[in-house]
C-alpha cells in the first residue's frame, strides 16, 4: 500500500505543471457525471411512479382528474401528457394533440440532456492538456541536450521525458473515463426519452380507442354525415 502511494506521489511530482489542470478537469467531469447520474436515476423513478399512478385515471377517461394530476405531478412524462390534455380542449384531432405533446417533449428534453455534453468537451481538454504537457517536456529535453553541462544532461533529459510521458498518460487516464461516463449518461437519457415517447403513444391509443380523440381529421365530419342523411329522409 505504501509502495502504491509513493508511486502515485512520484508520478505527480514528475508530471510537471500540466498535471494540475488535468486533475481539475477530471474532478469537474466526475462531479458532473455523479450529479447527472443521480438526477437521471431520480427522473426515471419519478416517471415510472407517475405513469403507474396516472394509468388508472387514463382508463376511466376522467378529463378533469387527469388534468388535475398532470398539474400536480412534476414528472416529465406527466408534463408531456398534460400538453396533450390541454390541446384536447381546443381540438379532438389526434395529429394536433400529437404535435402538442411533441412540443412538450422538446421542452422536457433539455433538462434531461443538460451538462452531459460537457463531459466530451472535458475529455478533449484533458487529452489536449496532456499533449501540450508532452510538447513542453520534449522542448525541455531538447534544450537540456543542447545547452546543459555534460554532467547534468542525463538528469535534465530524464526529468523532461518524465514530464512528457506522465502528462500524456494522465491526460488519457482522465479522458477515457469521462468518455465512458458520457456514453453511459447518453444511453440512460435515451432510455428515459423512449419511455416518455412510449407512454405518450399509449395515452393517444387509449384516448383514441375510447373515442375521446379522433384518429383522423375527417372523423367528426364522417359522424355528421348520417345525421344529415337522416334529416333528408325525415324531410
Amino acid at each position: 500500500m505504501d509502495g502504491s502511494y509513493s508511486s502515485i506521489v512520484k508520478f505527480f511530482q514528475e508530471g510537471g505543471m500540466f498535471i494540475y489542470p488535468i486533475s481539475i478537469v477530471f474532478v469537474l467531469g466526475l462531479l458532473i457525471s455523479i450529479e447527472r447520474w443521480l438526477f437521471l436515476s431520480r427522473e426515471k423513478i419519478r416517471n415510472v411512479k407517475a405513469f403507474d399512478s396516472f394509468l388508472p385515471l387514463l382508463r376511466t377517461t376522467d378529463m378533469e382528474k387527469m388534468q388535475l394530476y398532470t398539474r400536480e405531478s412534476g414528472a416529465p412524462i406527466t408534463r408531456v401528457i398534460g400538453c396533450g390534455l390541454d390541446m384536447m380542449k381546443v381540438t379532438k384531432h389526434r395529429a394536433d394533440i400529437e404535435h402538442s405533446m411533441h412540443e412538450g417533449m422538446l421542452e422536457t428534453m433539455p433538462r434531461l440532456e443538460t451538462r452531459t455534453n460537457y463531459l466530451s468537451v472535458l475529455a478533449n481538454i484533458a487529452t489536449l492538456l496532456g499533449l501540450l504537457g508532452t510538447i513542453i517536456g520534449l522542448i525541455g529535453a531538447f534544450t537540456a541536450v543542447a545547452s546543459a553541462d555534460p554532467a547534468e544532461k542525463s538528469t535534465l533529459l530524464s526529468q523532461s521525458i518524465s514530464v512528457a510521458m506522465n502528462t500524456t498518460a494522465f491526460g488519457l487516464m482522465a479522458a477515457i473515463p469521462l468518455l465512458v461516463f458520457h456514453a453511459l449518461l447518453q444511453n440512460k437519457t435515451s432510455r428515459i426519452v423512449s419511455s416518455i415517447e412510449m407512454a405518450a403513444v399509449k395515452f393517444l391509443n387509449i384516448m383514441t380507442y375510447n373515442r375521446q380523440i379522433y384518429a383522423g381529421a375527417g372523423a367528426p365530419a364522417e359522424q355528421a354525415v348520417p345525421s344529415e342523411a337522416q334529416t333528408d329522409n325525415n324531410g
